[in-house]
């Protein structure tokens, strides 16, 4: 979003999840509410009527707000346009649903970003992967050194999930199985006409590992 956003915008905001924003970011940085109002020149009763006001009441006492908050005032409106999903919150009357095997396959699709698991030590490592799906298996592209290359033949996790901040929905697929070099040039040369085979993270990446499941599972949050 804008950093400056106009008028309009803050007419159309909702005071009490700009306040829930700047109560989490004041929080975040250690700040108190009294020391939130000291560092913006205003006084603790006037920074609480702004609060409950909204920034239409007093936008330029929102951009102080945001500097010392160090974000935005575009991203006190509306938020973090990177944030992690979730930042909604859950909807009404939430209904936690198991996919079965072939609907966990239709939303995983024929490729895109997900996670895989790895069995290092001193404890499980997850690293995203750029993936495609060939006959029901993962595949991906990664460095032989690097930290998501699994060793040949070991137990590796791969999820991969999607979420609708709108409708507080979404659905997270989890497959358990193992990793597998894939080393025959023909099948590489194959592989690599798939959507989706070159990872984003770029580089030389010389090694291709399919991840042949063993067990695919998934669940879907909906509301009733």
């Amino acid at each position: 979003m804008d950093q400056n956003p106009g008028p309009d915008a803050a007419q159309r905001v909702d005071p009490a999840l700009v306040a829930r924003r700047i109560d989490d970011r004041r929080r975040q940085l250690g700040l108190t509410e009294e020391a939130l109002a000291r560092q913006t020149a205003m006084a603790p009763p006037y920074l609480r009527h702004l609060m409950e006001a909204g920034p239409a009441f007093d936008p330029a006492a929102f951009v102080r707000i945001a500097a010392v908050l160090r974000t935005t005032y575009g991203e006190l409106l509306s938020g973090r346009a990177d944030a992690p999903p979730g930042q909604g919150g859950a909807g009404t009357r939430p209904l936690l649903l198991h996919l079965t095997e072939p609907e966990c396959w239709d939303r995983v699709g024929t490729h895109g970003i997900g996670r895989i698991g790895l069995p290092t030590r001193p404890a499980p490592a997850v690293f995203p992967v750029n993936y495609t799906v060939d006959a029901r298996t993962i595949v991906y592209h990664t460095s032989a050194h690097g930290t998501s290359a699994p060793a040949d033949g070991s137990p590796v996790s791969f999820q991969v999930d999607h979420i609708d901040e709108s409708l507080s929905r979404g659905w997270s697929v989890l497959i358990l199985g193992r990793a597998q070099y894939v080393e025959d040039p023909d099948e590489i040369a194959r592989l690599k006409e798939l959507p989706g085979s070159t990872p984003w993270a770029g580089g030389g990446r010389d090694l291709w590992v399919r991840v042949r499941p063993d067990e695919t599972s998934g669940r879907r949050i909906t509301s009733g």
